[in-house]
């Protein structure tokens, strides 16, 4: 998604980034706030071209049955990072373990241990999800990130967390199929031109 780093001023004591962050999200309906690395970044409402990217991403979970007793497919749920004190991300679908429920850590935010894969679609500030949550996902080692790169019409898929990053960086073209790690829960392959073709805007 698109997002810009935001300053907020205020009179009397400073705010928590926390605080500024819950602020905006209450003078901004439908945007995403995030605070990765101690930034707090404000993004827009997704395009349509986006949140066709996301269903048709979740056809393939939902016919892998991962949406049920052990596992749940969801968009835009918050996820604490280790990063900074009041860190936290909000990835545009994530699959979780079915109990998460029970892993509330703050502001509505989940225990990065019960993300099994997050995946970002990319809008007009593709750098944020190609590099700052790339430490940020690996910091919380969150086993496997996907990033549908819309700019250059690729798909990602990291695996093998690191402290600074992923050990396994894999990059597929239109043509190609991408098998997921069978750690998310069943076997999951997506078809890269498919996701490309539905994030693509119609004219």
């Amino acid at each position: 998604m698109s997002a810009a780093a935001v300053e907020h001023p205020c009179d009397g004591e400073p705010e928590s980034l926390l605080e500024t962050a819950n602020w905006l999200m209450e003078q901004h309906p439908g945007y995403r706030v995030e605070i990765i690395g101690g930034v707090v970044t404000v993004a827009p409402p997704p395009d349509g071209p986006h949140a066709s990217t996301l269903t048709t991403l979740m056809i393939p979970f939902l016919a892998a049955g991962l949406h049920g007793e052990e596992s749940r497919i969801l968009q835009g749920i918050g996820l604490w990072l280790p990063g900074g004190p009041e860190d936290y991300a909000i990835p545009d679908l994530s699959i979780v373990d079915a109990d998460l429920d029970e892993h509330v850590i703050e502001n509505n935010c989940y225990d990065p241990a019960v993300f099994r894969l997050v995946l970002e679609v990319t809008s007009s500030n593709y750098n944020n999800d190609l590099r700052n949550k790339v430490t940020a996902y690996a910091e919380a080692k969150i086993p496997v990130y996907v990033i549908v790169n819309r700019k250059h019409g690729r798909v990602h898929v990291l695996t093998d967390p690191l402290a600074d990053g992923y050990d396994s960086h894999q990059v597929y073209a239109p043509g190609q199929q991408v098998t997921l790690p069978a750690s998310i829960g069943a076997e999951v392959t997506l078809d890269v031109a498919d996701l490309l073709e539905a994030g693509q805007r119609r004219k």
